[in-house]
């Protein structure tokens, strides 16, 4: 499912740009792009680069038809206005002159246009890696935290409305495709940096960055400070945590604990959890996630 893993069961007769765009990212459809860059995020009619040999268009999400895509894309201008709502969908429908009963086949509704907004962040940052980002120079964690940095500012233009959004997430019936979702994103973050761990180590690191990335994503919902300083300050020491090694494993735990103690329930729930179990854990070590 995710892009290591699947090099690995098909073998490598498919380049993995192409293996990505063609068998997991289900993206840009006829969309407009959340383009970002470090400190900049706007909405772009371009979409990225494809990998050789591939058409002008990446196809479309299975499930989402061409014209439901176009009312995904369009929904997202009304996020900051009107959230992550079927509001926003319908007038969403309205600017691409759809009528606004299309929202009735979205089986999931608010769902489809969080999961469709992830979707396109992550082809991005797909994008952003296979058309050069400045990765090269830096050291791995260094690469790491540039790549939750990237793809954090992305949520920038809806980050008063992000709570609703992992609410969304966090409910039962939504909870497999946020799950998948992030997994797939931590995987591509893994794979950008030229990881090659296998077995055990395979999901501890992507276990491990998984709560690097949701525990920065919550700390920057209640940050104030000038263009997220401290959000990226905190994200920078979780990092070099989770390349000690000798807490790789033990962090792991603690992650597993943080999403037990919220998956199902409200954001609210999640975020109490994972704030608790990062207050406790700042008693054990100068830092920790």
């Amino acid at each position: 499912m995710y892009r290591t893993a699947a090099k690995r069961l098909l073998g490598a007769g498919l380049t993995t740009s192409r293996l990505l765009r063609s068998t997991i990212i289900p993206s840009s459809y006829t969309s407009n792009l959340c383009t970002s860059s470090m400190g900049h995020t706007e909405f772009s009619n371009q979409s990225g680069p494809t990998a050789a040999g591939e058409g002008p268009r990446r196809k479309p999400r299975p499930e989402f038809e061409e014209e439901q895509a176009r009312v995904l894309s369009a929904s997202l201008r009304h996020v900051a206005r009107l959230g992550w709502t079927e509001e926003a969908m319908m007038a969403g429908s309205r600017d691409v002159g759809v009528s606004p009963s299309i929202v009735g086949s979205f089986s999931r509704k608010e769902a489809a246009l969080v999961e469709y907004f992830m979707d396109e962040c992550l082809q991005l940052l797909v994008d952003r890696v296979d058309s050069g980002l400045d990765l090269q120079n830096l050291i791995p964690s260094e690469r790491i935290s540039k790549l939750v940095r990237v793809r954090l500012e992305m949520q920038v233009p809806y980050i008063s409305k992000w709570p609703q959004a992992l609410s969304i997430q966090a409910h039962p019936v939504n909870v497999p495709t946020s799950f998948k979702q992030r997994a797939m994103l931590v995987d591509e973050m893994w794979h950008s940096v030229g990881d090659g761990a296998s077995d055990l180590d395979w999901y501890v690191k992507r276990t491990v960055l998984g709560g690097v990335y949701s525990t920065t994503e919550i700390y920057m919902l209640t940050d104030d400070s000038p263009e997220y300083r401290e959000t990226w300050e905190f994200l920078d020491d979780r990092v070099k945590d989770a390349f000690d090694l000798k807490k790789s494993i033990q962090e792991a735990k603690y992650f597993a604990q943080d999403i037990g103690a919220g998956v199902g329930k409200s954001f609210q729930g999640l975020m109490n959890g994972v704030m608790q179990t990062m207050s406790t854990r700042g008693g054990r070590s100068s830092s920790s996630f």
